[in-house]
């Protein structure tokens, strides 16, 4: 259950990584330039409440110092590659291990 769990998070994550990546080809084919969107600019046009919620918990509740340095740094990345390593940190997490060939009955 809990692999599956993992397993469909790396979909999701898979999925709205090939949907950031398709806008930002849309874009980059309509400027004739490479145009790369940071996920807080694409959060933000989504849903700026969010962000700004998120914001006042990580630095109310969490920690204040972690917002600065590390969320803002991952916010400016580009939201094609957050998620595509969300994806491939869910599926590595979720994915059944490797069968042990050679031992039977242990």
């Amino acid at each position: 259950m809990i692999r599956f769990f993992f397993r469909f998070l790396a979909v999701l994550s898979l999925a709205a990584a090939v949907i950031l990546a398709v806008v930002d080809a849309t874009r980059s084919i309509a400027a004739s330039e490479l145009v790369l969107t940071p996920l807080g600019t694409s959060w933000f046009a989504v849903s700026p409440g969010t962000l700004n919620l998120a914001q006042a918990l990580v630095q109310r509740y969490v920690f204040p110092g972690l917002w600065d340095p590390l969320i803002v740094s991952i916010l400016n990345l580009p939201g094609f590659a957050v998620f595509l390593v969300l994806a491939l940190l869910f599926y590595a997490i979720g994915r059944r291990p490797a069968r042990r060939l050679g031992r039977v009955g242990a």
